[in-house]
């Protein structure tokens, strides 16, 4: 059996160690466009703040690495097109195009940042910021950059930001809609994540429209957007990420977005064909509809379920629940399941709740841990289908509990009775998501007030 793997991050990566582990002698053949394989996009911001010091440890596979493990790595391989009728792939390399063949076809192929259309946009120090190319450019323009506007107040977006502010750049985070983050944390949030960003010099400028890159002799100058004139010496657009899959729309079902089509056992529209990762869809279990949800965790549990189909068996992809975190400058947040921006898709009623409660108890003379947290449930059952923490404090791991939560289908009853340990250091003795649950009911025996 002759298995492809097309792209070597996350899906892939996974996929091929599945694959390794039921057949170790399986003939396993990896290609990747890139000169350098399995590269963790989501450790990229580490590297722009010196945390990590080469790109080369942000990959967690290379060259090497495949090649004893006995896979066939074609690295500087761009797969172009699928023939799923005589079963090939064709390649092209710097020698030119060749077809190769499968038995069994597993595809990632992702996305890329696409780049505003407006006049300047190829300018030079004008960059997007997704993959290993993109970092190293990017980390190597750090050095000389004074003024830069990050158009894209999403992930990718403020962690670029990010690091140019604590590298001391001046730094404006520019966005069609009035907040930064308001996919990931809702309204209630922002109050704190705009006043970390103030006290940090980091500028957002909401509800305004890029129009034209300015630039003298072809290097940028300034941004002009529908509200006036900034200047600029480096742009960055993190307008988020499109599907990379123009080339398959004539071999398998593409949807009007570009999004490969799955089943629930990531078969595509063609015969032993498995897609994931960005490009795909995945089961969001808050709603019970399939969402497109980029995450590395999505692609890793798709590369196993796809990977463990294409050797034989009948296994369901999971559902997610959209779990994800990360700090901003002191803060640190994290969400899971439904919010704001997606509660338009439940079909039911949905309410929520809002508090902000001490972690420890105040004999800690802790100065700030406060946690602020935010819950959805269905108005009827009471079924809890989301939340969403901001903490200076390392809350992070509620998330991860939340979203148990969800999948289990736990009630706000279930939440304010579940058994969480106390002590002084940790906690008080109801959890934090304990009073989360009980305030959400309209119960009040979980406060920390002091009868003296």
């Amino acid at each position: 059996m002759k298995y492809v793997i097309v792209g070597s991050s996350h899906f892939g990566y996974e996929a091929v160690q599945t694959i390794l582990e039921a057949e170790p002698k399986a003939e396993i053949h990896l290609y990747e466009r890139g000169d350098k394989a399995s590269f963790m996009s989501c450790g990229a911001q580490s590297y722009l703040e010196g945390i990590a010091q080469s790109p080369d440890e942000i990959h967690y596979a290379n060259e090497d690495s495949y090649i004893k493990q006995g896979i066939n790595i074609h690295l500087n391989s761009d797969v172009v097109g699928l023939d799923p009728e005589e079963k090939t792939i064709t390649v092209k390399t710097d020698q030119g195009e060749e077809a190769a063949s499968y038995d069994k076809l597993l595809l990632s192929p992702g996305g890329y940042a696409p780049r505003l259309n407006i006049p300047g946009k190829d300018m030079e120090h004008v960059y997007t910021f997704r993959g290993r190319d993109d970092a190293e450019i990017v980390k190597a323009r750090m050095a000389d950059a004074k003024k830069v506007i990050v158009i894209g107040a999403g992930y990718i977006g403020i962690e670029v930001a990010e690091a140019f502010a604590r590298n001391g750049q001046e730094v404006t985070v520019l966005d069609a809609v009035d907040r930064f983050l308001p996919t990931y944390l809702d309204e209630e949030f922002y109050t704190s994540l705009s006043e970390e960003a103030e006290k940090k010099g980091l500028i957002f400028k909401g509800k305004e429209f890029a129009q034209e890159v300015l630039s003298e002799n072809g290097v940028v100058t300034g941004l002009v957007t529908d509200h006036g004139e900034y200047e600029a010496d480096t742009i960055i657009m993190a307008c988020g990420v499109k599907p990379d899959t123009a080339w398959l729309k004539d071999a398998l079902k593409v949807d009007e977005k570009g999004f490969v089509l799955t089943n629930d056992y990531l078969e595509t529209s063609a015969k032993d064909v498995y897609a994931g990762g960005d490009a795909t869809y995945l089961h969001f279990n808050a709603t019970g509809n399939d969402m497109n949800i980029g995450l590395a965790t999505n692609a890793r549990k798709q590369g196993v379920t796809a990977a463990k189909n294409a050797l034989g068996g009948k296994v369901k992809a999971p559902g997610v629940n959209g779990t994800s975190g990360l700090a901003f400058f002191d803060l640190k947040f994290a969400t899971t399941g439904i919010k704001d921006s997606t509660i338009h898709t439940y079909d039911g009623e949905v309410k929520s709740f809002y508090c902000e409660e001490k972690i420890r108890p105040d004999f800690m003379n802790n100065e700030d841990n406060t946690v602020e947290m935010k819950i959805f449930y269905n108005a009827d059952t009471e079924v809890i289908l989301g939340a969403q923490f901001l903490s200076k404090e390392d809350i992070t791991q509620a998330a991860n509990t939340m979203s148990l939560a969800v999948t289990a289908k736990m009630t706000l009853t279930d939440l304010a009775q579940a058994d969480f340990f106390f002590q002084p250091g940790f906690s008080r003795p109801w959890h934090f998501l304990n009073v989360l649950a009980m305030k959400a009911q309209g119960q009040t025996y979980g406060s920390t007030k002091m009868l003296f």
